[in-house]
């Protein structure tokens, strides 16, 4: 199987890959303009066909009590949007704290400060891609 890990953002969408179903590995930052969910899923759909995903598992981003914002709608819309143009199956996943561990990651690797705001959403994809992994 293999998998891809997705960090939704109004701009960006962090992309990790695991092509053994153990270990996920930051693989890009698909950049759009802010709100332009369709270029973003076009440029997905790519990564998805050409390297024959299965799996795709994408940041749920919860309050930490639990309730669903505004974040979470705009993941979910995008969830339903990967599923109609694509066979993988999607798995939403609780992502919070993702992005702080990925920034924390980042920073313990002696990276400049702008390479780490480069790498942090894919990282944190890495981070949401890594913990499903773990627990499946």
């Amino acid at each position: 199987m293999k998998y891809l890990g997705l960090d939704l953002g109004e701009k960006t969408l962090g992309v990790a890959i695991s092509e053994s179903g153990i270990i996920a590995q930051n693989l890009t930052t698909i950049r759009f303009r802010p709100m332009d969910f369709n270029d973003a899923l076009q440029q997905l759909l790519k990564i998805i066909f050409d390297r024959k995903i299965d799996i795709v598992v994408i940041g749920l981003p919860k309050h930490m009590n639990n309730d669903l914002g505004e974040k979470a709608q705009m993941s979910l819309s995008f969830k339903a949007m990967i599923e109609q143009n694509s066979p993988v199956k999607v798995i939403s996943w609780d992502e919070r704290l993702s992005t702080k561990t990925a920034l924390r990651m980042l920073s313990d690797s002696n990276k400049k400060y702008d390479k780490q705001r480069q790498l942090v959403d894919e990282v944190a994809a890495q981070v949401i891609l890594q913990n499903y992994l773990d627990s499946i």
